[in-house]
């Protein structure tokens, strides 16, 4: 098979011009994601269409087009623009109630909605339909603005070099937070605390979060 993307846990190959095959190298929650996408698509939100699962793995429906973040390094003066895409994908997703068998994550008192919680550049693919989003992972149901606030500090704490991409990336972020109509503001802490806690993380990422939620218990210290 061959190799066409590589992510932090798991990767994807090609099975043919249709499909595509994406393995988690340490096991993944497959079936709770397969199950997903499809309540997903069945309520017209962009997801791959699911062929099928095993433990780690899962055929999914092979899409063409760039991710976000290929389009954002080819064409930077579309930064605003993408940014309210995302902004937009969010409040289509956060319209849709969540499922009771959803595993709840930053809830709420009782109108918990699905939540991607990974929402990136690197998880929205550019095809010719629209954007469709990918790596369903970590969703969970609960509260919106605990998953606009896990982009803002994902987008906020990615490496990147120079000072042109780190101006684009204020840009994107204002962007995604014009676009949408959740307030993140109150759940920051929170998402700073679930990224910090992800093994994945870069030094330096995972230098800015602390950063990050040093400079916030200052602000409330005062």
């Amino acid at each position: 098979m061959e190799l066409i993307a590589r992510g932090r846990d798991a990767d994807v190959y090609a099975l043919d011009g249709a499909r595509v095959l994406r393995r988690y190298r340490h096991g993944g929650p497959t079936e709770l994601e397969a199950r997903l996408m499809e309540h997903l698509a069945a309520r017209g939100y962009p997801v791959p269409k699911v062929y099928g699962f095993t433990g780690t793995d899962m055929v999914l429906e092979r899409l063409t087009g760039p991710t976000m973040l290929d389009e954002l390094a080819r064409r930077p003066l579309r930064v605003r623009s993408l940014g309210r895409t995302l902004g937009r994908l969010h409040d289509r997703l956060h319209a849709l109630p969540a499922p009771r068998w959803l595993p709840r994550r930053f809830a709420t008192a009782d109108d918990d909605r699905v939540l991607h919680l990974d929402l990136h550049p690197g998880n929205v693919l550019l095809t010719r339909s629209g954007p469709v989003v990918i790596d369903w992972r970590n969703a969970g149901a609960g509260d919106p603005a605990a998953d606009v606030a896990m982009t803002i500090v994902t987008v906020g704490g990615a490496e990147v070099s120079g000072p042109a991409a780190r101006l684009g990336r204020g840009l994107f972020v204002r962007g995604v937070r014009k676009g949408c109509h959740t307030d993140p503001e109150g759940r920051i802490g929170e998402a700073i605390e679930a990224r910090l806690a992800d093994p994945n993380l870069t030094a330096a990422e995972a230098a800015w979060l602390r950063r990050r939620a040093d400079g916030r218990s200052g602000r409330r210290g005062r």
